[in-house]
């Protein structure tokens, strides 16, 4: 409960604090497929009398949003490096986002809890004169993107850029933090940066209109170039030849390699019967004796029955009846002498 009481005071005077005061209104005239850069000062949120600088200890953070939206829109990037230093508004807005737009800025002093804000008018039109033909975009290593948003950092790139390519015009188009790309956060150690990438696009100077004047049609001579003036005869039938039968021979020379130690390199029998041991050519004559000698018996197949397959064969004695006698006369069981 004594929290509640706490709490209730306080957010009473923070909300008569954002009432009182009255937003102030900026207009500015972003222009299509530039590049815009607004800087967020603690001097235009303080209020603070002429001639007075800012405190270095102040504290001050910012918020920034479309109206009506929680978010700014997507052309528009917010960016701060620490509550010490100013923040940037910046980005290039497309042909998509032509037309009003209005950005609501809120200051945070983290010391006072004092709030203020400010309402920033985009007046988003096209940009005067064709576009220029050639675009290049450059990655800097060497600088975070908050040094490069300011208009002075901005200029040295171009001119030191301008002292590289022909005469023309530079025209800074977009800045966009490496991190923005993919790129990993630096190890916090001294001299390591984030990365910027710097898009700007350049004009052709125009050259002097110059009358074309008319020749006789015929090139002036020219010492490096020599065309021949004939071109003898040549026959190709030796090249076709030789392209043709080279290949042809070396196929057939190394077929008859082939043949001859496939066919005529085969070791004899004799040979392979006198390198073998006796004993092991009595083994193999064996098995290969026994081996034909079932193979006829399984060919022959007009051998007698067995006897005890016939018919009233009898184990005692070994008689057997003729094949007419009637078996219904004969005894089952034969007398035993």
């Amino acid at each position: 409960m004594a929290v509640t009481l706490f709490w209730t005071p306080l957010l009473v005077v923070l909300l008569a604090g954002l009432g009182d005061c009255e937003a102030q209104q900026t207009t500015l005239y972003p222009l299509v497929g530039r590049v815009f850069v607004h800087t967020l000062d603690h001097e235009t949120f303080l209020s603070l009398p002429e001639h007075v600088a800012v405190p270095p200890a102040v504290h001050i953070t910012y918020h920034a949003h479309l109206q009506g939206h929680p978010d700014l829109p997507r052309w528009l990037r917010y960016t701060q490096r620490s509550p010490h230093h100013p923040g940037f508004l910046y980005g290039s807005a497309t042909p998509e986002d032509r037309g009003r737009q209005v950005i609501e800025v809120t200051a945070y002093n983290r010391d006072s809890f004092d709030t203020t804000q400010q309402r920033l008018v985009l007046e988003i039109g096209d940009s005067e004169g064709p576009l220029l033909p050639y675009q290049a975009e450059f990655l800097v290593r060497s600088h975070d993107v908050e040094e490069v948003l300011p208009s002075a950092p901005a200029s040295r790139f171009l001119s030191a850029l301008g002292g590289l390519w022909e005469p023309g015009e530079l025209q800074l188009l977009n800045i966009t933090s490496a991190l923005d790309r993919g790129g990993r956060v630096p190890l916090p150690i001294e001299g390591r940066k984030e990365g910027v990438y710097i898009k700007v696009d350049k004009s052709v100077p125009e050259p002097a209109d110059e009358m074309p004047t008319p020749g006789d049609g015929i090139l002036e001579h020219d010492p490096f170039f020599c065309p021949p003036t004939e071109a003898p005869d040549r026959d190709f039938l030796v090249d076709a030849l030789v392209t043709l039968l080279v290949p042809l021979l070396v196929a057939l020379l190394l077929t008859l390699l082939l043949a001859y130690v496939m066919c005529c390199r085969r070791e004899g029998r004799l040979k392979r019967d006198l390198a073998t041991s006796d004993i092991q050519m009595v083994h193999h004559c064996t098995i290969h004796g026994n081996t034909e000698e079932l193979r006829q018996m399984a060919a022959n197949r007009e051998v007698p029955r067995p006897l005890s397959t016939l018919p009233m064969f009898n184990v005692r004695t070994g008689e057997r009846l003729p094949p007419r006698v009637d078996s219904a006369q004969v005894p089952l069981i034969l007398d035993q002498h």
